[in-house]
Parts: C-alpha cells; sequence; structure tokens
C-alpha cells in the first residue's frame, strides 16, 4: 500500500445535506460535500466542501484543518471577534468551536477531519 494519496478535484457523489452541527440562521446557504479519502483506521476523512453566500451556526464534534482554495469566510467564534479568511488562507479548528460562518462569497476548500 502507497503511503502518500492525491485527493483529487471531487470525484465522489456529493453529499448535499447541511452538515450535522450546521444550523442556517441568514440566507439560503447550500453545501456540497465530497469525501475522497478516509484512512485505513478510520480515524481521519479528507475532501472538499463547498457552500454558497449566507450564515451558518457551527458547532464542531471533531478539529479540522481547512486551506481555503476560493471565496470568502468572517468567522466569529462564540465570544470572540470575527476573522476574515480568504483565498489561500490555512487555519485550525478545534473540536469545541461554536460560531458563526458568514460565506461572503461562494466558498471552495480542502479539509481534513480528525474524527473522534
Amino acid at each position: 500500500m502507497s503511503s502518500i494519496t492525491l485527493i483529487p478535484a471531487p470525484s465522489v457523489e456529493p453529499i448535499t445535506d447541511d452538515l450535522a452541527g450546521w444550523t442556517k440562521v441568514s440566507g439560503e446557504p447550500t453545501m456540497k460535500t465530497w469525501i475522497e479519502y478516509t484512512s485505513p483506521d478510520e480515524t481521519m476523512i479528507a475532501g472538499w466542501w463547498e457552500a454558497t453566500p449566507g450564515t451558518y451556526y457551527a458547532e464542531y464534534a471533531s478539529w479540522e484543518f481547512i486551506h481555503l482554495i476560493e471565496g470568502k469566510v468572517i468567522i466569529t467564534q462564540d465570544g470572540e471577534e470575527p476573522v476574515e479568511v480568504g483565498p489561500g488562507d490555512a487555519f485550525v479548528f478545534e473540536a469545541d468551536f461554536k460560531g458563526h460562518w458568514e460565506i461572503v462569497e461562494p466558498v471552495k476548500k480542502h479539509f481534513t477531519i480528525k474524527l473522534k
């Protein structure tokens, strides 16, 4: 088995339901998730995510690394100052994040999630 796995452009059927823990609070945002990789021990997943403008309230259950490819988002953790992210930004969410994702421009990202 190879120790290198390329993550292709979205190639599997996308999940089009809103993710668990994500609630629409403004506008009519939609999302698509492509899981392109699952680790052999099933503790990590990686893939692509896209979303249209609007605002979600998100409650994270798992750690996540994100590399934003396209779009603009203002992320506001409960009790904290807003953080604006755009193309090329990379960042991490801890499993206890709770707050708003205001999707200002359509978003495309790579993600890696460490499942519990």
